[in-house]
């Protein structure tokens, strides 16, 4: 992994964080059944402190300066945009930030999502590492059917490479911190 691609400051630091916290090397079983000999798990990032700010900053680099929200599908959803949403509001950037259940409840405040989303709001999308898309495209689904509008889709690793042609075809703006690549890895591998 000594050839990695060049990055600015910013992404160069969380690049560092991730490979040192979020990046095993072995034998694995990806979720879709796939075997690797790499995993990432971004929340290894994305829950310290140190990882937090540096995933904060790139993200709000990222972000559309008319955005109002952040938030995507739960669980890999969650500590990304409450992080950013915080670390935003302490550099004067307002968002405010949503969880989109994986089921509709049926209680109390009903439906999917979870949290401070409205129709009419710009709204960034949200997750830890995407690989195939399906998720992330879900979340722009469920946003849409709130009236909110999707103006772009961010996560700290790009996985497997496919995500950005989902996001293009559903008119949403796909720009991930990181990639796979960044990291010395291929697409999908």
């Amino acid at each position: 992994m000594t050839d990695l691609p060049p990055l600015d400051p910013a992404r160069h630091a969380l690049r560092d964080h991730v490979l040192r916290h979020s990046v095993k090397l072995g034998a694995f079983t990806l979720k879709s059944g796939a075997s690797s000999t790499w995993f990432l798990d971004t929340k290894q990032t994305a829950c310290r402190p140190d990882g937090v700010v540096l995933m904060a900053d790139v993200a709000l680099s990222l972000v559309p300066d008319d955005a109002t929200a952040i938030g995507g599908l739960t669980v890999g959803a969650d500590p990304v945009a409450y992080a950013v949403a915080a670390i935003g509001a302490i550099r004067g950037r307002s968002l405010k930030s949503f969880t989109v259940r994986k089921e509709a409840k049926d209680h109390g405040v009903t439906g999917r999502v979870a949290g401070a989303l409205e129709p009419g709001d710009r709204v960034v999308i949200t997750e830890d590492t995407v690989t195939r898309g399906t998720s992330i495209m879900e979340a722009v689904e469920v946003v849409r059917a709130v009236g909110a509008e999707p103006v772009l889709i961010t996560v700290i690793v790009d996985r497997g490479g496919t995500c950005g042609a989902m996001a293009e075809a559903a008119g949403v703006p796909f720009r991930p911190m990181l990639t796979a690549p960044d990291l010395g890895f291929p697409f999908g591998s």
